[in-house]
């Protein structure tokens, strides 16, 4: 399958949170309670139970209010730090570009979560095992829109293949930065690109996201030259333990041993 991607034009976005109940719905995640913590937001953080949300940014400037606002759920990098820092092998990347998690290998070790730029992951503690949105993998590979995309009224929310949608992204944001000179795309190349591409009004900044997000250096140390090298210098060891036993076998030393321990009783 060819690789995927969802084009967020936050310009159409009416920030109706039809996306956010979709999501639950499809995927039978229960309601949190939540509180209002700015104009209209009322979550500012993913859980275990809600894998997608909407933010809400009034900037004021030139004299004049601008409503921003971003449907947040997991990126679904090209180079997922989460995928690099699981320690059990439980999270993958599907050939449509997803990242998603076996629960039945995940062991909630939480490394994902400590490693994701985007703070998407979480962990359940009593289940001890890592959420977060999966793309609606299961319906995309069943030629189905993600249920966010199908669900989303104004047009905010497009989806095909990567290709095509970096087309219109990009005539998109020729129209937008007529009247809104910031205006800009986001996830084309972060992370090595992002299924989920954004096109922003303004700077990541402003929207809280990493202007320039990474896999962490000490992850990549980790994973790419200490705990190689440190492999290495075990089973070097290992086989430095067989090549001694088998050297003494070969010079009878073994024997001898237990020969002269016989002899004493």
């Amino acid at each position: 399958m060819a690789r995927k991607t969802v084009l967020i034009d936050t310009s159409l976005c009416t920030g109706c949170k039809a996306c956010s109940v979709a999501c639950k719905e499809w995927n039978e995640l229960p309601a949190e309670k939540t509180q209002l913590l700015t104009s209209y937001q009322t979550q500012n953080a993913f859980t275990t139970k809600t894998w997608t949300y909407m933010t809400f940014v009034e900037k004021y400037e030139d004299q004049k209010m601008n409503w921003l606002m971003r449907k947040a759920q997991c990126f679904h990098c090209a180079d997922p730090a989460c995928m690099k820092a699981c320690s059990s092998n439980a999270i993958t990347k599907t050939e449509s570009g997803y990242v998603v998690i076996d629960q039945e290998k995940c062991i909630g070790c939480g490394y994902c979560v400590e490693n994701c730029p985007f703070g998407v992951p979480k962990v359940d503690q009593v289940k001890k095992k890592s959420y977060k949105c999966t793309g609606c993998i299961d319906r995309v590979e069943n030629n189905l829109l993600p249920a966010c995309v199908n669900t989303c009224q104004p047009g905010a929310l497009s989806f095909g293949e990567r290709d095509a949608m970096l087309t219109q992204a990009k005539k998109r944001l020729a129209e937008v930065q007529k009247t809104h000179p910031k205006a800009q795309l986001y996830g084309e190349k972060e992370m090595g690109g992002t299924t989920y591409l954004y096109l922003l009004l303004d700077s990541p900044e402003v929207y809280d996201l990493p202007v320039n997000p990474t896999v962490p250096l000490s992850l990549t140390l980790w994973k790419d030259v200490i705990r190689p090298v440190g492999t290495v210098a075990v089973g070097g060891a290992a086989a430095a333990v067989v090549l001694g036993v088998f050297a003494n076998l070969f010079r009878g030393n073994y024997s001898n041993s237990d020969n002269k321990e016989g002899g004493k009783d």
